[in-house]
């Protein structure tokens, strides 16, 4: 596996002490910023983390365009919160993706906001309809083509002011770097917990790379670890015996240290630090934790937190923009 470690790294990847942390709750992490007359999209918005960083975004005053493939569940679980819209979006049908970027920017509205958040984790091996592996396909291929397809809208905003694309990766790009010889799993073993931390490293990868090219139109990009959060449809395919293989539960089934775990709404904090809070003004392509900039961490580091080299080699990322353009078939011309 190529995980381009001795290349440089990105030199801003250092914490700035935002006084947040741990248990920040996703409205503290604003800072009491005013989002009226911004707009948002949050994929996957009506559950777990979505839920929490669409409440969070609206509650501040913008709108919020709330994507989802299950339109009946989402309508059930936004009502109440204010200046929020659906649309249908299914990240594993590039014909869905195309129709909901095509409607959003046929509307004339400028994106201020973009929070790729939907996402699978630890399924079998499944593939689309396009032969790819499901993880990659989903996390990462999906949100490109997304980002892609509403790259006029962000555009508009940023030319006004800014605009800010935020994806949510996870410490488990700790479990893999991204195989750009065989994303699919065509020909090495399939691993479902490798198969998710290729995904996820390629949302930080992604971010690295769509701040380099977009920063000059007023486009910055960011990528985060929400933490560990255990109430949330994330989870949904984990057995009892993946639980106590991930140290979640010991072998009578109970939780093993519950002090370590955040509500959606504290996982939702970094999320919507990244996407508001003016203390990031002039900053972007970083990877995020706790709602501050996450350190650099070794290769072979045992701790539990930051972000490994792989995630953040400048030329590995834009090794992976090139396969994603050819994987999706699009240009994405920044």
């Amino acid at each position: 596996m190529n995980t381009a470690q001795n290349s440089t790294q990105n030199s801003q990847q250092s914490q700035i002490n935002s006084g947040f942390g741990k248990h920040t709750s996703a409205q503290q992490a604003l800072g009491g910023v005013d989002l009226s007359g911004k707009i948002a999209i949050v994929t996957g918005g009506h559950s777990g983390l979505g839920l929490e960083t669409t409440r969070a975004l609206a509650e501040a005053g913008a709108h919020v365009i709330v994507a989802s493939r299950s339109p009946d569940k989402a309508r059930a679980a936004l009502a109440g919160i204010p200046r929020v819209e659906q649309g249908v979006l299914d990240l594993l049908d590039p014909t869905s993706i195309t129709r909901f970027a095509q409607n959003f920017v046929a509307s004339g509205r400028p994106l201020h906001i973009l929070v790729n958040n939907a996402g699978i984790m630890a399924l079998p091996l499944q593939h689309d309809s396009r032969g790819y592996e499901l993880h990659f396909a989903a996390n990462h291929l999906g949100h490109f083509q997304l980002t892609a397809g509403l790259l006029p809208a962000l555009r508009s905003a940023g030319n006004a002011g800014g605009a800010r694309v935020v994806s949510v990766s996870s410490r488990g790009h700790h479990f893999s770097g991204v195989s750009l010889e065989d994303t699919h799993f065509q020909h090495r073993e399939y691993d479902k917990w490798k198969a998710y931390g290729q995904s996820k490293t390629a949302n930080i990868l992604f971010a690295l790379e769509l701040d380099k090219r977009g920063a000059r139109h007023g486009i910055r990009a960011f990528s985060l670890h929400p933490g560990r959060i255990l109430d949330t449809d994330l989870k949904r395919y984990l057995s009892d015996e993946d639980l106590r293989t991930m140290g979640v539960l010991d072998e009578e089934g109970q939780l093993i240290n519950a002090e370590r775990y955040k509500t959606p709404n504290q996982g939702a904090a970094t999320s919507v630090w990244c996407a508001a809070n003016p203390q990031l003004q002039g900053l972007g392509g970083v990877y995020c934790e706790d709602a501050d900039i996450a350190h650099a961490v070794a290769a072979d580091s045992k701790e539990d937190f930051g972000v490994k080299p792989w995630a953040i080699d400048p030329g590995f990322a834009e090794r992976l923009w090139s396969i994603s353009e050819q994987q999706t078939g699009i240009t994405f011309t920044l």
